[in-house]
């Protein structure tokens, strides 16, 4: 479904979403007052700091700093898109996502997926014409229904077949430059990337081809060579064969990522439709919420050689982030010299799914290969494995797995579990998401004394907290006001004019993909100390008073040094003595 989701569809289902019913779903809330509690399920507590206010349609967690709407929490909690996210809500609801086809973002990518499939459909026709690459996938043990089902296809050898079939006006060049189909020479010339190679479509979770990976047929090297970054194909973020798992599974209970496209179709070939492969990169955090977000078992699938040992090493530690209770992460090693294609060929598909069941869990790993570094029977070596372990244990969020995985390294080492999690905690350097987190915190804090706020945000933490304390303000008040903040402000107060119902959730995702709204998130998480005759219109048209006069100021203290320079006009002059000063 194409085209943008119209705002007004998106103010109303922010208005209509319970968000106590969304979260409820998903993590256990009670009742605490006018608002709900539960333990945060973005970081390991024991009392709950997590609190969501119905009134507001916004959580937050004190802990930790998360915050946001019901849309936000299913985009951080269940790894979905915003799109999918707003499906989501929708659906509780029981109401169709409209979309606004006047206003189309993706119209100016409509002609790059246009050509993109023009050029799979090309190199599926040049395929059946190319006895070579027909025998190649024979060879492989690639029927025609498999190879038909991942689109595979052939680029002929030669250096214009796409520039003189695709590339015959200089906008149409520039489009196959867009995509990545031909590459530029110094002289301004052109040619095409892909030359003698069997072509695998890479696709989106649409299903559009957004790339292409070759494999040679000859000698040209590299052996496999990828689509560069362009702006529909990101390698840090696609997963080759993902789209076509989801076609063939209605419920994925696990998926296993390997490292080559024939890897994944040799698999498919053989009945394993779970299988994925990342692009020519490691696994990145972006890959693996894309992965967990349609299961909770992932397994990693190396060659059991040293390069894929290593390989899967590196997959760990950029998995360690992403570890949550209920999640697994597994490894499966194969023997040396095999890959998941060769080993599922010369054995069969039972055997295969015989070592995914078996593998290596994650904490087992991670140990394993710490203890081999060092000499366990030695004081110094348990020490050292301390020394290994540290670094790796305080990436995972907390959490039981991470209280059990410490009890593990504890059994090891020959300590307690609670002395060697003093010692882990001690002198980590602090994460990303640690500096975030206290970074949130501070600036959540009651602001006093010499850091007391701007009136600018005081105006605005009030307005977010309540919006119907702005729908009578008078936002002309603001004119000549040129304080920073001052335009935003303004805007949410004429947004507040032109929906009075709006609330917090609401303003918040009006502002999602603004510089802005990443700003106005923290400040509804801020507390505002309240006495019991608070009125948050009163303080509000407090805090517009001051900034009315502070522009009064401004302006006259500008009227006043072009009077000293001589250079005030009659009409200047009299505005000057109406503001109150005499040019005397």
């Amino acid at each position: 479904m194409s085209g943008l989701i119209p705002q007004h569809f998106i103010d109303e289902l922010i208005a209509r979403a319970d968000i106590v019913e969304v979260l409820g779903h998903r993590i256990q809330l009670k009742k605490a007052g006018r608002e709900f509690k539960a333990c945060c399920p973005f970081h390991g507590e024991k009392t709950p700091s997590f609190t969501v206010s119905p009134a507001k349609g916004f959580y937050h967690c004190f802990g930790c700093g998360a915050h946001g709407t019901a849309i936000s929490f299913l985009m951080e909690h269940d790894h979905l898109t915003f799109v999918e996210a707003v499906e989501s809500v929708a659906s509780m609801l029981g109401v169709d996502v409209p979309r606004d086809e006047s206003q189309r973002p993706t119209r100016k990518f409509d002609e790059l997926f246009e050509l993109t499939r023009k050029i799979e459909l090309d190199f599926q026709a040049q395929l059946k014409n190319h006895q070579p690459a027909v025998d190649y996938l024979k060879a492989r043990g690639i029927d025609g229904a498999t190879a038909k089902r991942f689109g595979i296809g052939y680029a002929p050898s030669g250096w214009s077949h796409l520039l003189d079939k695709f590339g015959t006006s200089k906008e149409a060049t520039e489009r196959l430059l867009a995509i990545g189909m031909i590459i530029r020479k110094d002289n301004g010339q052109h040619y095409d990337r892909f030359r003698d190679r069997l072509m695998f479509p890479i696709k989106d979770s649409r299903g559009r081809t957004i790339g292409f990976g070759g494999r040679g047929l000859g000698n040209d090297e590299p052996k496999y060579l990828n689509s560069p970054e362009t702006v529909l194909f990101h390698k840090g973020r696609e997963l080759y064969g993902l789209y076509e798992a989801r076609q063939a599974l209605r419920n994925i209970e696990r998926l296993v990522v390997v490292e080559g496209y024939m890897d994944v179709v040799g698999l498919a070939r053989h009945g394993i439709d779970y299988a994925t492969a990342t692009l020519g990169t490691a696994t990145t955090d972006e890959h693996l919420n894309r992965l967990f977000r349609i299961c909770d078992e992932i397994s990693f699938c190396f060659d059991g050689d040293r390069a894929g040992r290593a390989a899967a090493w590196r997959a760990l530690e950029n998995a360690l982030p992403q570890i949550r209770d209920g999640r697994q992460i597994r490894f499966v090693f194969l023997p040396d010299g095999q890959d998941p294609d060769s080993y599922v060929q010369e054995n069969d598909a039972s055997a295969f799914e015989k070592e995914v069941h078996e593998a290596v869990p994650l904490s087992d790993f991670l140990i394993n290969e710490l203890c081999a570094q060092v000499d366990m029977s030695s004081v110094d070596g348990r020490a050292r494995l301390a020394e290994l372990a540290k670094p790796l244990v305080s990436r995972i969020p907390a959490g039981v797995y991470k209280e059990l995985l410490i009890e593990r390294l504890a059994d090891s080492v020959g300590l307690s579990a609670s002395k060697l999690d003093t010692i882990l905690a001690k002198d980590v350097p602090a994460t990303r998401q640690d500096k975030q987190t206290a970074t949130t915190r501070l600036r959540s804090r009651p602001q006093g004394g010499t850091g007391k706020p701007s009136i600018v945000r005081r105006a605005i933490t009030l307005l977010l907290h309540h919006p119907e304390a702005a729908r009578k303000l008078h936002v002309e008040r603001l004119a000549g006001v040129t304080k920073p903040g001052t335009d935003l402000l303004r805007d949410l107060i004429e947004t507040v004019h032109a929906e009075p119902n709006m609330s917090t959730a609401g303003l918040l995702e009006r502002y999602r993909t603004h510089e802005e709204g990443r700003h106005l998130g923290k400040l509804a998480a801020v507390e505002i100390p309240t006495a019991e005759d608070f009125d948050a219109a009163a303080e509000l048209t407090d805090c517009i008073g001051q900034l009315e006069l502070a522009g009064e100021r401004e302006r006259i203290s500008f009227l006043i040094e072009k009077e000293r320079l001589s250079s005030l006009s009659d009409d200047e002059r009299g505005e000057l003595r109406g503001l109150g000063r005499s040019s005397a």
